[in-house]
């Protein structure tokens, strides 16, 4: 392996040259029993003893008289004290969840809520699903009588505050990883202050391993006498067990991180003594090009080498997919884990020595100017670079190797901006209205969002046939359009298209577009996938592509065989039954008639084109397409089946990816007159009809 490409050459600050060797004295610390050591160095302890290992432990009695003491407790904690699987654990034995009492858990993620969830159950010796359960989107894992704590997503959470505004059942709510500021936890914040005015005996614990602890604490504190002994709101700080880390930049910039970092984890393969390796990158396609190349170089290794075990991890991934991240690795074989930053803050991944970070992150943006909310990889903030650089200090000292300069992190940001302010606000003013906050100006948001985006959202929403002309929920749309999982837009294609006769295929392509990656392309194998992916694809676009591989999935037998032969993703087609069958009973609730369009596809595009119409695009004569309404520039993304076909003049799409350009994804033509018909208060001038409306006046 070449030493000399500046991928590889790493300092840390205060040596003299790069690359110098940590001090081995506290290295050996962790590795006297070898490399098994890393995974759980209490294992051999009972369940019991391992608790009481944990640093959260000692603070018990101080969060059980604190959270009788306050309202709300605001828990500052280092990843890893064990405040996640421990907290819970304390309030039911002091009794929270006693007498048909819930202690709720909040995640920001799915695969956070799982794993928590069953790490408990274990502890506590109880079948998952039973004391301690957990409820997903499409997944619920709980018993009703039976659970004491229930982890939820932050999502599921706002739909048990619509089901009881009260949470009568509950009374404890943790919400965790509260620093990551995700859209759903500020609307729960603000939520569960006003719930507690109305409910004093609610108890709220916020944890968090970085977050503006004070600001928290005065956004929950009602008292306003200035008497401190009248505070309703505290801070607890608990101090992690994290070792020593060493961070390494890189001395020059990086051009390529993908390549930096395949470089930089075989580097500590060859280099390095054993310990796995996470690396974190900015998306699905990424981690997976760089697990392909990192299987492509472990294929290289000789016999008496160590073994590499690479493995991906991204939240669309399937959850059996995700949860082999958390096993132990082949004896004589070192774990790599590639990355998204669901890996930052989220899971705990054990075994981790050594860190690679790519410096960049991929975030949701809006621009409010032309409503386009778009994927955008932009670089970490600094609270997110030293969360990643923590996760290798976890087992025994380790190293982080930023593949960026030491000026270039001087340079970042603080902390990221919360979702709230950078987000489409359609779907928040949805669930508030549902939620009954007529005014949701005057709403306690912990971030107010900008006005401009709460403008767009309420037109949106109005455009849609959610809101009426003074803003309330309409009935029946807009009260049921909330019920549904998905986003605004997705809720409406759903319920009109039994008008558009198309429900059955409707379900399909509502349920296929949640699944991310469809078509599978194998390294080396790029002109053979996209061979089979051209026998489903239509020029009508994605939509009705993703309609013909579902139907065939379902005409073979739902074979895993067969998929892999046409480059599917079969276990992504098997979620995509599931969560079919789920809305399918949502429809079957609001009596939406089951029927089939057959193959009149053009009842299906007029039914997405009703429900989708803001994100209307049109083609330009300069060769790139335009959204109707604000002109903004787009392109077709290049996994779309149109992408390399003759450009249709108009264009319906689902979402935008913000890489070298701002990609469309899932996109299907559409007919111009549509607009005005489906949305004539959307398209009010520059369709087909008013152009030439008016060539017919000057004539």
């Amino acid at each position: 392996m070449s030493t000399s490409s500046t991928a590889h050459r790493f300092w840390k600050p205060g040596t003299e040259k790069p690359g110098l060797a940590i001090d081995e004295e506290r290295s050996v610390q962790g590795e006297i029993a070898g490399p098994a050591i890393a995974y759980n160095p209490f294992q051999t302890l009972s369940i019991e003893k391992q608790r009481q290992r944990l640093p959260i432990f000692q603070y018990r009695n101080h969060i059980l008289y604190l959270v009788e003491r306050y309202q709300t407790v605001i828990i500052i904690g280092e990843t890893g004290c064990g405040k996640s699987t421990q907290i819970p654990q304390f309030l039911l034995e002091a009794g929270w969840g006693a007498e048909g009492h819930v202690i709720g858990v909040t995640q920001p993620r799915r695969i956070a809520a799982i794993t928590v969830a069953s790490r408990i159950a274990e502890e506590r010796g109880s079948i998952l699903g039973n004391e301690v359960g957990y409820t997903i989107r499409f997944d619920d894992c709980s018993d009703p009588s039976a659970t004491r704590i229930l982890f939820m997503t932050d999502g599921m959470m706002i739909r048990e505050i619509m089901k009881d505004p009260l949470l009568s059942k509950y009374s404890v709510i943790l919400l965790d990883e509260a620093h990551e500021r995700a859209l759903n936890t500020d609307i729960i914040l603000g939520l569960l202050r006003k719930i507690q005015k109305k409910r004093p005996d609610l108890r709220l614990l916020v944890a968090s391993a970085t977050l503006d602890a004070e600001e928290m604490r005065d956004f929950f504190n009602t008292n306003e006498t200035g008497d401190p002994e009248k505070d309703t709101s505290t801070i607890l700080t608990v101090e992690g067990r994290e070792y020593p880390v060493d961070v390494h930049y890189t001395l020059d910039p990086v051009p390529d991180y993908l390549k930096a970092t395949v470089d930089t984890v075989m580097k500590i393969h060859f280099n390095e003594r054993p310990g796995d390796v996470l690396a974190f990158l900015t998306g699905m396609e990424e981690v997976d090009n760089v697990v392909h190349r990192l299987i492509e170089e472990a294929k290289k290794l000789k016999k008496e080498d160590l073994k590499m075990t690479v493995l991906p991890m991204y939240g669309s991934l399937p959850a059996s997919e995700q949860m082999k991240v958390f096993q132990k690795p082949p004896h004589n074989s070192r774990k790599i884990v590639v990355a998204t930053n669901i890996a930052e803050a989220s899971i705990t991944i054990n075994g981790i020595v050594y860190v690679v970070d790519c410096g960049f992150v991929k975030l949701k943006a809006y621009d409010p100017s032309s409503g386009v909310e778009s994927l955008v990889v932009i670089p970490v903030s600094k609270a997110s670079a030293n969360q990643r650089a923590g996760r290798a200090g976890r087992v025994r000292a380790g190293k982080a190797f930023r593949l960026y300069t030491e000026d270039d992190f001087d340079k970042l940001s603080e902390a990221t901006v919360p979702e709230m302010q950078r987000s489409d606000l359609a779907p928040v003013v949805l669930q508030l209205k549902a939620l009954g906050i007529a005014n949701i100006l005057r709403f306690n948001f912990l971030s107010p969002p900008p006005a401009q985006n709460m403008v767009r959202g309420l037109e949106l929403l109005y455009a849609l046939g959610a809101l009426d002309s003074v803003g309330n929920l309409t009935s029946p749309l807009g009260l049921q359009m909330v019920e549904f999982p998905l986003s605004p837009c997705f809720a409406k294609m759903l319920l009109v298209s039994g008008d558009y006769e198309c429900s059955e295929e409707v379900l399909t392509v509502a349920a296929m577009t949640q699944i991310q990656n469809v078509f599978v392309t194998p390294s080396g194998k790029r002109n053979t996938a996209d061979k089979e992916k051209r026998k489903f694809a239509v020029l009508e676009g994605d939509h009705v592509t993703l309609l013909n591989v579902y139907k065939a999935f379902i005409k073979f037998g739902k074979n895993s065989k067969w998929c892999s032969e046409h480059f599917l993703n079969y276990k992504g087609l098997k979620r995509a039954i599931e969560i079919r069958e789920q809305l399918k009973r949502l429809l079957l609730k609001f009596k939406v008639p089951l029927v089939s369009c057959q193959d009149d596809v053009l009842k299906l595009r007029r039914c997405i084109t009703a429900a989708f119409f803001a994100n209307a695009v049109r083609l330009h004569y300069t060769g790139v397409y335009r959204t109707v309404r604000d002109g903004h520039e787009l392109y077709i993304h290049p996994s779309s089946v149109l992408s390399n076909e003759e450009q249709p003049q108009w264009l319906i799409f689902n979402e935008v990816v913000h890489t070298s350009k701002e990609y469309m994804r899932d996109v299907t033509t559409i007919e111009p007159d549509w607009l005005c018909e489906l949305a004539p208060h959307f398209y009010q001038f520059g369709t087909e009809r008013e152009i030439s409306a008016k060539r017919s006046r000057l004539e």
